[in-house]
Formats: C-alpha cells, sequence, structure tokens
C-alpha cells in the first residue's frame, strides 16, 4: 500500500470536513502562557484558567510579582495549578531576565530553528508548546504534534509506534512545505477528535481510509488485514 502524502491528507480531509477556520491569533506571551495551562488538561479547562489569570491580574509583570498562592488561585479550574503556577512565574521571569521585556515579536525574525530553541529552554516549555506559539501566533511553519497528531500519523503509517511525538515533530516539520504546515496540522486533529478517535475509530466514515494500513486493523471487512502500523518510505523508523 503506498502510503498517503500530506498535500493527499490535506485535499482528501477538506473534502471531508470542509474549510477550517483561522485560528485568531494571540500575542505570543499569551499563546505561551496558554500553553502552559493547557498540559494535562482540556481546551475548555485551560481557557477558563487562563481567562481567571487575566481578570485576576492586570498585567504580565503583575503575575510574576505576584505571590504564587495568588497566580495558583487564579489557574485553579485548569487543574495542577500548584505546579504550573511555578512555571508560569520562572518562565515569566526568564523572558524579562533575556529579553528585557514581555514581547517575543522578536521570534519572528529568528531562524526557526533557533526559534524553537529558543522557547523551548524556557521553564515548562515543550517542543510542542514552542511549536504552537511559533505556528499560531507568528505565522512561523512550525509543526506541533499532540495526542491527536501523533495517534493518526501513526495509524496512517506515517509514524511507528515506537516514535514519540517529539520525534514525529521533529523529523516532519522539515519534510513539510510552509503552506501545508498549518492545514496538515490542523486537519490532523480535527479528524482525530471527529473519526479517527482514541477508541473504536470511525474507519467507515474515513476519507483517508483507502490508503491507511490501520483500517482493515479495525475494520477486517474493510479488506484483508494489514499490520498496524506499517512503516513505508515517509514513516518515521
Amino acid at each position: 500500500m503506498k502510503l498517503l502524502t500530506p498535500k493527499e491528507v490535506i485535499a482528501l480531509l477538506a473534502a471531508q470536513y470542509g474549510r477550517l477556520p483561522q485560528r485568531p491569533r494571540r500575542d505570543p506571551i499569551d499563546e505561551l502562557v496558554l500553553g502552559v495551562l493547557s498540559q494535562n488538561t482540556s481546551d475548555v479547562n485551560s481557557d477558563r484558567a487562563f481567562a481567571g489569570l487575566r481578570s485576576a491580574f492586570p498585567s504580565w509583570r503583575a503575575v510574576l510579582e505576584a505571590r504564587p498562592q495568588d497566580v495558583e488561585e487564579a489557574i485553579r479550574p485548569g487543574g495542577l495549578a500548584p505546579t504550573k503556577s511555578l512555571r508560569i512565574k520562572a518562565m515569566l521571569g526568564e523572558i524579562l531576565k533575556r529579553s528585557g521585556s514581555f514581547d517575543l515579536s522578536f521570534l519572528r525574525d529568528m531562524p526557526l530553528d533557533e526559534a524553537e530553541s529558543w522557547l523551548g529552554s524556557l521553564s515548562g516549555v515543550g517542543p510542542k508548546t514552542a511549536a504552537v506559539v511559533l505556528l499560531f501566533s507568528l505565522g512561523r511553519p512550525a509543526f506541533p504534534v499532540d495526542t491527536h497528531v501523533h495517534r493518526v500519523l501513526r495509524r496512517l503509517g506515517l509514524a511507528t509506534s515506537a516514535a514519540s511525538a517529539t520525534r514525529v515533530q521533529s523529523t516532519w516539520e522539515p519534510r513539510l512545505e510552509p503552506e501545508e504546515v498549518y492545514p496538515f496540522h490542523k486537519y490532523l486533529i480535527v479528524h482525530g477528535r471527529r473519526t479517527c478517535v482514541a477508541r473504536r475509530p470511525r474507519c467507515r466514515e474515513c476519507s483517508l481510509c483507502r490508503r491507511c494500513p490501520s483500517a482493515t486493523v479495525f475494520h477486517p471487512s474493510l479488506g484483508a488485514a494489514v499490520p498496524c502500523p506499517r512503516a513505508g518510505s515517509d514513516a518515521i523508523l
């Protein structure tokens, strides 16, 4: 079975889901803090925590100078508040010390790998969070790999079960054309949430099933069984 290319995935999922709305851009520092708050929780909870933080403090400097317990209380809806409050304060302190302000727009002109390294060196910021900030706030072709993207790519044979999300991100990012990064990321997330779900994927409703090596594993009636995941020339080994 010939594996799908990113361009083919985008075209097929666009036909299935239609045009996806452009996500509103946040200021990079806002996106970065939200990224920390989103760790190990739902979008709904992280949004509530972010709203609580912005409501409680007039500026990021105020957050930095606040007592940890006050920050913790403001972000409690997001879960893991004791840990995240300390991470956010440490991160804000590092940013202010390094750049003299909370303006991260300079990352727009920095080489992509350097920008990712700069963000990734901050307290509590991993490769996915760094890529989210660069892609959604600054329009850079960084490729975040969350649990949905990771799962769908593995089922499509474009990453093996042994490849971590970080490995998949670092390998696929330079392979993608800049104009492919945003739609590829967004369509994979939508597909992972609506169709290629973690349990009982809806393969019969999937526009990718004819070229997906995992489809017959979950639904043998679709054809002869194929090992899953199956690595091919485009797979992450």
